[in-house]
């Protein structure tokens, strides 16, 4: 009982937060984290409860099956997002992502790469 009730109130502060929260971001950051704790600690209250070998398995992959798909999808739609140029909320001080991505190819490159090992244009990359 006390598991589902936590797992019950991190999906209601998820819920709360992409309410709440200012920009696409930090909604989808909310969402992520705080209803993939909650699902979890629902589903492992359900293995505890039924107390069955087959149920537990069976939770477990699917514990493993969502912290994998939801943080893969939290970050792709993070990704299309800054891609489209979403708006960033206005109380952000710092995007360290700013001229960090190849406009063409969506590549993303780190300070020392992007500065010393930038590819050159040459005669055979047209």
């Amino acid at each position: 009982m006390i598991l589902s009730t936590f797992g019950a109130l991190f999906i209601l502060s998820s819920a709360l937060g992409l309410l709440k929260k200012p920009d696409v971001y930090l909604r989808i950051s909310v969402t992520a984290k705080a209803s993939t704790l909650g699902i979890s600690l629902i589903l492992a209250s359900a293995a505890i409860f039924f107390n069955d070998f087959s149920v537990t398995t069976r939770v477990v992959a699917i514990i493993l099956f969502v912290f994998l798909t939801i943080s893969i999808g939290g970050h792709l739609l993070a990704r299309a997002a800054y891609f489209t140029k979403t708006p960033i909320w206005k109380g952000t001080k710092i995007d360290d992502l700013a001229g960090q991505y190849d406009e063409v190819t969506h590549e993303l490159y780190s300070e020392k790469y992007h500065s010393s090992i930038k590819p050159e244009k040459s005669e055979n990359n047209i």
